[in-house]
């Protein structure tokens, strides 16, 4: 598919926090690469080959680790130099555009079928064609109600329970035609969902599909964590998932696992990782590169960052540690804890109920404690 791609990742990531307070929240590692590189890879296989990125905060994280190319992908940049909104963005990015083209946030994760969505694009006549996926919990988002040709009728943010008609919201994706852009005013940050969107409506021009897939908005801690959970179990397509294998277990060669260590699949054990005498990794864990892992420690359902040091005897469960981190003996990191990066947490400490220990805080020993 020849069609370029704008992507946006404009976002800072508060809800991750601290896990963002030294990274962008596309550039937080998800298994063994870059959230963003999974938006690539599927921009890659549905076979777009020009991405244009379009970022404003830390920007050079972005260039300095994808450079000019992922892959067949050509990847170009358009730094914002204050931030212009979704709609503002897509501009700024599309710049002179004169053909269809994809938008789409990158800090999403999903594996619609890229070309069904043009096709549809394309039988419609549309000027914008939304992707749309259906939710559980559609109040957390906007819906968006359909007429039964596809025509978008209405959009409805943040719904009272007795409006809820419909489960499909927003999937981050669109397919664009060029003369959307005319509709974005410059010198201001303008909304493409709360700004373009609904003229669009009025003049019926703007369409929706839903299509079967995979869709995460990663953008908390749970989800995080969900993410991993997914990729580990292969709940959608991705190289790292393919490399997993029929034992759902990926240990880097270079990492040291002790023989009376446990793996339990599915696992991933990342490059000059060590996992000493006793140690427990998984199920649907993830161990860092260059962490080490102390006798009989523990790490389930959850995700150990890179160069993290582990005591003796201490668990991590359910819950995220950020690179650099080091994890005193005997503690405890369990529902939904989220350690930051370079935190040093002294030895006998219990971490519970979603608590954040921020970026180089040190926590002395026997410090936090919960009933």
């Amino acid at each position: 598919m020849s069609l370029p791609a704008v992507i946006l990742v404009g976002g800072q990531g508060t809800r991750l926090r601290p896990l963002t307070d030294r990274i962008r929240k596309d550039m937080l590692p998800l298994v063994d690469r870059p959230l963003l590189a999974f938006t690539f890879e599927h921009l890659r296989r549905h076979g777009v080959r020009r991405g244009i990125i379009s970022c404003g905060y830390l920007p050079t994280q972005i260039q300095e680790h994808f450079g000019s190319s992922y892959g067949d992908l050509e990847l170009s940049y358009r730094v914002e130099d204050e931030p212009l909104g979704t709609a503002g963005g897509i501009a700024f990015a599309a710049g002179e555009m004169s053909e269809t083209f994809f938008a789409l946030n990158g800090d999403s994760l999903r594996d619609a079928d890229l070309g069904a969505i043009v096709d549809f694009h394309r039988k419609t006549g549309a000027k914008a064609t939304i992707l749309l996926t259906p939710v559980a919990d559609p109040s957390r988002y906007g819906l968006v109600r359909l007429s039964p040709d596809g025509r978008v009728s209405t959009f409805l943010e943040k719904p009272r329970p007795e409006e809820i008609d419909t489960d499909l919201i927003n999937a981050g994706l669109y397919v664009l035609e060029p003369e959307v852009l005319e509709l974005v005013p410059t010198g201001r940050a303008v909304s493409i969902e709360r700004d373009v969107f609904p003229r669009l409506a009025d003049e019926g021009s703007v369409y929706g599909i839903a299509l079967d897939g995979y869709w995460l908005d990663v953008g908390t801690p749970e989800s995080f964590l969900q993410a991993h959970r997914d990729v580990l179990e292969r709940s959608f397509a991705t190289e790292i998932g393919d490399a997993l294998g029929a034992d759902f277990t990926l240990v880097d060669p270079s990492s040291k696992v002790h023989p009376s260590a446990r793996l339990v699949p599915p696992v991933f054990v990342g490059p000059g990782a060590v996992v000493e005498n006793g140690a427990r990794v998984g199920s649907l864990a993830v161990v860092g590169a260059g962490s080490r892992l102390g006798p009989g420690s523990l790490v389930e359902n959850a995700v150990v960052g890179a160069r993290v040091r582990i005591g003796d005897g201490s668990s991590v469960v359910g819950s995220v540690v950020g690179d650099d981190a080091e994890i005193g003996e005997g503690c405890e990191v369990r529902s939904l804890a989220v350690v930051g990066p370079g935190v040093k947490l002294g030895r006998g400490n219990t971490l519970d109920h979603g608590l954040r220990i921020g970026a180089d805080q040190t926590i002395p020993n026997d410090a936090l404690r919960f009933s």
